[in-house]
């Protein structure tokens, strides 16, 4: 292991983000008095102007929070297809599937509502002074930070195939370097109107007007109807036992039952056992994650459109069939995979004084989302529907007011029903891996989170197995020799960012991961 980071330690509140200016406004808020949704929201929204790249308003969300005393929420902030998207309707324009930079592939952003639900059922504080932190930094302006300069520069022609965007994310033409100065007044307008009306200014009048006209001029068929009638739901969090301990997450849409499967199957296995080498590790976690996955294509979806018997599929007689296929020695077939690889991603986790906790997730889906940019109103738009499939049957085949399979995941765990730990882990289809990953190595090899989340990282996905660099090549030789097809991860496999509340001792500890720009800091 890459010797890295202290554990952030506090006792008065805790915050881990994936940029220090997130983490710091979050922080603020808590010394405020705020609470840990204020402070989550806070953070997210700020986030989305200064890395606009990873999220914003034009995004979804999820987040599962979990009262000090109490049962743990979730919230399903993810956006629905317009009312007029038919199946047949795209069969019969001649595509096979939907073009991650078409208006087609814009769901209705859920993330404002989202926020909005949260902060007046949860929060402490208006959404004026939640939203301050963005609002300043969009009107006064930011800095670019080295990480945020890195993406921006990789995935300007993202923004440069609608142009409509230019002018405010490559200003003179090109992506900002590191420690240019920035501003986004239309961002700043539309987020004071927030502020002020609260979900109405985002779903109702001339910002959704906006949106729909500029889809509608590109040839989408949402409407205002389509915003208007968004809704975010309160769920009820899914869970499964792990070493004694239970993980949370949010029910399908999201493929968070693909990490509480993958945890299923590997329960199942000694993963403490010091007499197991590195090698054996990956090679667990790839054939539990290859099972997982294949049950997460064939099953997961939209409830509302195809029920899933989450019990059934976690269940230990559904883990142990699975489980009796691995072989200690020989990988089994490769996963194709038909859901769209995407990295961006930006999650938060805090706790506060009182041990609130929130783990939040937001994300455009890609890089600079679609592409496609309402000026007046300042909001880039996701394109998440460019996941659902066009096939007759497929169980994320797109369809009316219908919400596409997500990869986004929040997570939380949990000791005798307490809530301890609020974790995430960003970087699309790792995710749910990268959470078991984690966990792993809290809970089987005794790691604090900070080192869990410092440890190389492998991820079986899609025909290969991508291993980080610092793991040994006589590892991967060992591997090749079981039957993976091993290459090389070219760019660090997400972003972990995590919040531990020890109950006992009244101490709170953060990790932050290298691989991103953020930290970790106690209020």
């Amino acid at each position: 292991m890459v010797p890295g980071r202290s554990l952030a330690v506090g006792d008065r509140g805790m915050v881990a983000a994936s940029h220090p200016a997130v983490t710091l406004a979050a922080v603020e808020i808590l010394r405020s008095g705020g609470n840990a949704v204020d402070a989550a929201i806070a953070a997210i929204a700020l986030q989305g102007v200064i890395d606009p790249h990873m999220t914003g308003i034009g995004g979804d969300c999820f987040a599962i929070y979990a009262p000090a005393s109490g049962k743990p929420i979730a919230i399903n902030g993810s956006g629905r297809a317009p009312a007029k998207a038919e199946l047949g309707w795209f069969r019969q324009q001649g595509l096979a599937s939907i073009p991650d930079d078409s208006p087609h592939a814009v769901t209705v952003p859920g993330a404002v509502d989202a926020w909005c639900r949260l902060s007046a059922d949860h929060g402490s504080k208006g959404l004026d002074e939640i939203l301050a932190p963005a609002i300043r930094a969009a009107e006064t302006g930011f800095v670019v930070t080295p990480r945020a300069a890195l993406d921006w520069a990789r995935y300007a022609n993202r923004v440069e195939r609608h142009r409509t965007g230019v002018p405010v994310y490559l200003p003179g033409g090109a992506a900002p370097r590191v420690g240019s100065k920035l501003s986004h007044p239309a961002l700043a307008a539309t987020l004071r109107r927030i502020a002020r009306e609260g979900r109405a200014a985002f779903y109702e009048g001339a910002v959704a007007e906006e949106i729909a006209s500029t889809l509608k001029a590109l040839g989408g068929l949402m409407r205002s109807d389509d915003l208007a009638s968004a809704r975010p739901e309160y769920v009820a969090p899914i869970s499964a036992d792990y070493r004694d301990h239970q993980i949370w997450q949010c029910p399908p849409n999201g493929q968070g039952v693909a990490a509480l499967l993958i945890a299923r199957i590997l329960a199942g296995f000694d993963m403490a056992d010091p007499a197991l080498g590195e090698a054996d590790r990956i090679h667990l976690l790839a054939e539990a994650t290859k099972a997982a996955y294949r049950q997460r294509d064939a099953l997961v979806a939209d409830p509302a459109f195809r029920p899933l018997d989450v019990d059934a599929l976690l269940s230990e007689e559904s883990a142990a069939a699975l489980r009796l296929r691995i072989r200690r020695e020989r990988a089994s077939a490769p996963v194709d995979c038909d859901v769209p690889v995407h990295r961006d991603t930006a999650y938060v986790a805090v706790a506060d004084r009182d041990g609130n906790l929130v783990s939040l997730i937001n994300s455009l889906f890609f890089a600079f989302g679609s592409g496609i940019y309402a000026p007046r109103s300042g909001v880039l738009l996701q394109n998440r529907g460019s996941g659902f499939a066009l096939v007759d049957g497929h169980p994320n085949a797109i369809a009316p007011r219908k919400r596409p399979v997500h990869t986004i995941i929040p997570g939380l765990l949990a000791r005798r029903g307490n809530p301890i730990l609020a974790f995430g882990v960003m970087g699309g289809q790792y995710q749910a891996v990268g959470h078991v990953q984690i966990l792993s190595g809290v809970l089987d090899r005794g790691l604090d989170i900070q080192q869990s989340s410092d440890a190389p990282r492998s991820f079986a996905f899609d025909g290969t197995l991508t291993l980080e660099p610092t793991i040994p090549t006589s590892v991967a030789d060992d591997l090749v020799a079981r039957g993976h097809r091993v290459i090389w991860a070219d760019e660090p496999l997400g972003g972990c960012q995590a919040v531990h509340v020890d109950v006992s001792r009244g101490v709170m500890f953060g990790a932050s991961d290298q691989r991103k720009d953020g930290i970790a800091l106690a209020a």
